[in-house]
């Protein structure tokens, strides 16, 4: 896959919304397979992404290994053809997120770096270079910026969901910016998985 055959509503968007769709049992405290739908501002879906994990031994890693468990993401287009995989292999810190097209090709991955007092991952691409870098501080809890040096190029900002499903569900609403025009396809992809490692890592409630 070619960046140019990335679905234009993806990579060519100054700004994307992100919404995880969450069923009843969470409400009672299990956790289900994570889906989102992904749409402009305006609220037209463009895309939308699922934890392809089923059956029972999905389920119990999700009760019982949290965001620390293997699983694989898979995002589609709004005719269901699958354009992007990300790949969470199993680990106890330091999470990480490998990120490739549909048909394998590898684009880049989201690495966990030690820090303190804050939230701090790097943007790697396919060499393992990292291209960006990414600290939320204390302060900014909901606030991700993409950092390339000292300029911003992009942010992922959580949004508030509404009581209801922020204290008993882990349906979870975020704002992807891309503030660079100059960013690449690739860059625009990586950042916009950047916001469901996010979720995962940092809002997913066996994370808390």
């Amino acid at each position: 896959m070619t960046p140019t055959s990335f679905p234009e509503e993806i990579v060519k968007r100054q700004a994307l919304l992100v919404e995880q769709k969450h069923e009843l049992a969470e409400v009672f405290g299990f956790e289900t397979r994570n889906r989102y739908v992904v749409s402009s501002e305006d609220g037209v879906a463009v895309a939308y992404a699922a934890e392809q994990q089923k059956g029972w031994s999905g389920f119990l890693m999700r009760q019982f290994l949290g965001h620390w468990r293997t699983f694989d993401l898979h995002f589609f287009d709004l005719g269901r053809k699958p354009i992007l995989v990300a790949h969470h292999p199993f680990r106890w810190y330091f999470q990480r997120l490998e990120v490739s097209t549909a048909e394998g090709r590898s684009i880049g991955a989201l690495q966990q770096r030690f820090a303190v007092l804050s939230k701090r991952f790097d943007v790697e691409d396919a060499t393992g270079t990292a291209r960006m870098t990414v600290s939320s501080p204390l302060w900014k809890i909901w606030t991700f910026p993409f950092m390339k040096g000292s300029k911003p190029v992009a942010v992922v900002a959580k949004k508030w969901a509404g009581l209801l499903a922020e204290g008993f569900t882990d349906k979870d609403r975020f704002r992807v910016e891309y503030q660079d025009p100059g960013l690449s396809a690739e860059e625009r992809l990586l950042v916009l998985a950047a916001a469901l490692f996010v979720d995962l890592q940092y809002f997913e409630r066996k994370a808390r």
